[in-house]
């Protein structure tokens, strides 16, 4: 099984608020992104975010896809929408210490994000007869994925860049992962 995982295009978020589980439009110039991604077009299964962001790419490139809510961004709660800079203290300096176990307030923290999305990769590895799938995502999904297969600490995940509209590609051959390319 090989599993292309793709991020969205540039996002237009001159004002750098915080969103995640919010709905925030592409750059003016996503037609222009779409035109420069390399993609294939022989998928077996291809399965978006149901974010708009993600949504855009698919019609764009007129897939049959579904949607999936487990590989949508984090649930930044109350923080969706708001400057990073007006988010107050009290609430941000606890996360930025440890956004593994804490909670954003009325969101999620790292680990119940990392809970979802290793239910629907758990899921998606099971899966019969497919030889070559598409997920059109986000950063923390693909960062995830990645986590689960390499193993390391979650507070490290930052770690990996995941450029916008770039894809990684991860092998399943038997039970064993490989992944083969991030970022191209």
């Amino acid at each position: 099984m090989e599993i292309h995982l793709i991020r969205h295009t540039a996002v237009d978020n001159p004002d750098n608020l915080c969103y995640g589980f919010a709905e925030m439009p592409l750059k003016q110039s996503y037609d222009e992104d779409f035109k420069s991604l390399d993609l294939d077009h022989d998928f077996d299964l291809v399965i978006s975010s149901p974010s708009q962001r993600c949504c855009l790419m698919a019609e764009h490139f007129k897939f049959n896809y579904k949607t999936d809510e487990r590989i949508r961004e984090m649930n930044f709660g109350n923080w969706e929408l708001k400057k990073w800079t007006e988010i107050p203290e009290q609430e941000i300096n606890p996360w930025y210490k440890d956004f593994v176990s804490i909670k954003t307030p009325e969101g999620e923290n790292l680990l119940e994000m990392q809970a979802r999305v290793l239910n629907f990769w758990s899921e998606l590895i099971k899966t019969q007869n497919i030889d070559k799938i598409l997920i059109i995502t986000h950063a923390g999904v693909i960062r995830l994925v990645i986590q689960s297969i390499l193993q390391f600490p979650l507070e490290n995940m930052f770690n990996i860049r995941i450029d916008y509209g770039k894809k990684g590609i991860v092998k399943l051959e038997g039970e064993v992962f490989s992944i083969h390319t991030i970022n191209v």
